[in-house]
């Protein structure tokens, strides 16, 4: 990471100071705890100063719009009390001058402003930028106390300088004793222009933190969720394997019923021949009941047990249905390139409220063309979905890779050849979890055979009349 140093700073006001002063606040927002956006006019131009006082990214620019989207702001519903603060005492408010003091990693704006009274009061923004102990404060310049901060900083975090409303307002300890640029300095970097320097860079780093940190508690999300549906898949196969065995109870009723005379009531067991075995068998009995009853005992078992196979093989599948769902959501985070696609797989992470909201929009999946015909190829299951219900005619066709997540292929062409279909197989795999594999079957089938059941997942279709590839 560029260090954001003192010199960085003194260059960046140097070059920013003459717009700043005089200039009027506009605007404050607080999209999160460590950034700000404040709208600065001056000489019919308004500007964006972006201050970001995250231990890891601490800086202050004007941002362009490019950037502004990069850095995703989301200005919440109810803004966070500091930020109402701000917007008491700064907005509207006239910035007089803007400092920085000598060799400190601080941006000083004073403003003139009035309070409720009408009277005319001297406020300072103090702007520090000083790593994990950077902080926005705002102080009465007249009686140097603070009338609020970003983070207040109590005894328990650190006993040379308190911050919090009502204390006196303080410089850090242990002040700089000249201009300096460390090592890996913007101040090295400077080629006429600092403030784009630093927003490009910047604007890049929290994008790709932001994306990483995403995806990484996406498929947090997912996993878990998966981990849970294969435990459960493992106790029902194991629950489904033992009911398996209830036809012997259905045996049991049919022999005892045969051999009703043959035997004596309330006994401890009885013995039969087995005809579907062919052999002797002895069946224990509850000797408080009489043979009818035993029978009728063994027949509400098959019963029972045949309610519990079906209904267990019905579960059983709608959870392998949705482990296979799960996969194809990891293989879409997997593929993610940017923030763009991951809001797409967000909608299917989200409750069922949300995810509602989020069906109204339609997202584009990837096009390409092969020899002259179009080709779609979808990247997530929201793609896939809008592949099949959107995009597709009866007679386009459809190809995916075969027992593994991957991407809808759509290829729009009356009569492909056979080195078309092949390169759309080879799309299907390439596009596939199975892509570095050695040996991969790729479906493909027109779009008049796709069936979407009813409250399936997104993306999950049901097909015939196919045929393989294997790459």
């Amino acid at each position: 990471m560029i260090n954001f140093d003192s010199l960085t700073l003194k260059l960046w006001l140097e070059q920013n100071g003459e717009f700043l002063k005089g200039a009027r606040i506009q605007k404050i927002q607080q999209p999160t705890r460590r950034d700000f956006v404040f709208s600065i006019r001056n000489k019919g131009v308004t500007k964006k100063l972006y201050i970001n006082i995250n231990p890891q990214y601490y800086h202050v620019c004007f941002m362009d719009k490019d950037n502004e989207e990069k850095r995703l702001i989301e200005i919440p519903q109810k803004p966070p009390m500091f930020c109402m603060l701000l917007r008491k005492y700064l907005e509207n408010a006239l910035i007089s001058k803007v400092e920085q003091p000598p060799y400190e990693r601080i941006l000083e704006f004073y403003i003139e402003t009035y309070n409720e009274l009408s009277e005319k009061i001297y406020l300072c923004l103090a702007i520090e930028l000083m790593g994990k102990y950077s902080n926005v404060i705002l102080y009465n310049y007249d009686t140097n106390i603070i009338l609020g901060c970003a983070h207040n900083v109590g005894a328990e975090k650190s006993r040379e300088r308190e911050m919090a409303g009502g204390l006196p307002y303080v410089y850090p300890s242990g002040r700089p004793q000249e201009w300096y640029a460390l090592e890996n300095s913007f101040a090295h970097k400077n080629d006429g222009n600092i403030n784009s320097i630093i927003d490009n860079l910047y604007a890049d780093c929290i994008y790709k933190d932001k994306f990483t940190r995403l995806k990484e508690t996406y498929k947090q999300i997912v996993n878990s969720k998966l981990k849970k549906d294969k435990n459960s898949l493992k106790k029902m196969e194991y629950k489904l394997e033992k009911e398996f065995n209830s036809d012997r109870y259905r045996l049991y009723g049919d022999l005892i019923m045969a051999n009703l005379y043959s035997s004596s009531d309330y006994s401890k067991s009885v013995n039969v021949y087995d005809y579907e075995n062919d052999k002797d068998i002895t069946i224990e009995l509850d000797e408080t009941q009489t043979l009818k009853e035993n029978a009728n005992r063994f027949y509400k078992l098959y019963n029972k047990g045949k309610n519990t196979v079906a209904k267990l093989t019905e579960l059983t599948t709608e959870l392998k249905v949705q482990t296979e769902y799960y996969e194809q959501i990891l293989y879409s985070l997997e593929i993610a390139s940017s923030i763009s696609d991951l809001m797409q797989i967000k909608s299917e992470i989200l409750p069922e409220k949300e995810k509602k909201e989020l069906k109204k929009s339609a997202f584009e999946p990837l096009e390409l063309t092969l020899n002259g015909c179009k080709v779609f190829v979808g990247r997530n299951n929201r793609q896939n979905d809008y592949i099949v219900s959107k995009l597709s005619k009866d007679e386009d066709y459809w190809f995916h890779a075969k027992d593994c997540a991957g991407s809808h292929v759509l290829l729009k062409c009356e009569n492909p050849d056979d080195a078309l279909l092949l390169k759309c197989a080879e799309l299907a795999k390439q596009y596939s979890k199975g892509s570095a594999s050695s040996k991969v079957g790729v479906i493909y089938t027109k779009r008049k055979y796709l069936k979407k059941p009813p409250a399936a997942n997104l993306g999950y279709v049901t097909y015939k009349n196919e045929r393989e590839i294997i790459l």
